[in-house]
Order: structure tokens, then sequence, then C-alpha cells
């Protein structure tokens, strides 16, 4: 099983969209990049609590390499920690 075919595979049983999962490797000499880009109700299921899910992914990843370096990314992973903090904590207000 190459290494895109296990990520695949992992982030369907995480997502409940996985119909739309969609899983690019960019071949590099000695590092390639592994972009996932699921539905935007999955991204909060993808990354999970305090980054959990998507760190233990990239640690097999990490693991499974077979010489070559892997960085999984999620495009959507910076905005949606954004978002998530703005979420919790409420805009910013002035007090008058």
């Amino acid at each position: 099983m190459q290494i895109k075919e296990l990520v695949e595979k992992i982030v369907r049983a995480l997502v409940d969209f996985p119909e739309e999962i969609d899983v690019r490797e960019i071949e590099g000499a000695t590092t390639n990049i592994l972009e996932i880009r699921v539905s935007k109700p999955d991204v909060g299921k993808l990354i999970g609590k305090q980054g959990k899910n998507i760190d233990a992914l990239r640690t097999i990843v990490a693991g499974a390499g077979k010489g070559k370096r892997y960085i999984v990314e999620l495009p959507e992973e910076n905005h949606y920690h954004r978002s998530n903090r703005h979420h919790q904590h409420g805009p910013d207000r002035d007090t008058d």
C-alpha cells in the first residue's frame, strides 16, 4: 500500500463525507507533500481536539515513509484554528 492510499483510508474513517476527500501527492527529490482537502464540515473532525487527529496522522506518515520524508498539509488548518478561536472567545468588543 502506498502512503497516499494509507492516508486516504485513515481520513475516510474520520470524516462524514468521504466522497469529498482529495489527497494530492507532490513529489520532490527527498520530500513528498501530501495535501489533504476535505469538506468544510469535516475539517474539524480531521484536525481533532487540540490537533490530536492530524498530529497522529502526521506521525504515522512520518514512520511509514520508507526512506523518504513526507509532509502532511491541510490547507484549511490555519483558517480553522483562527475561526475556531474567534468563535470560542467571541468578537473583540470595545467597552465604553
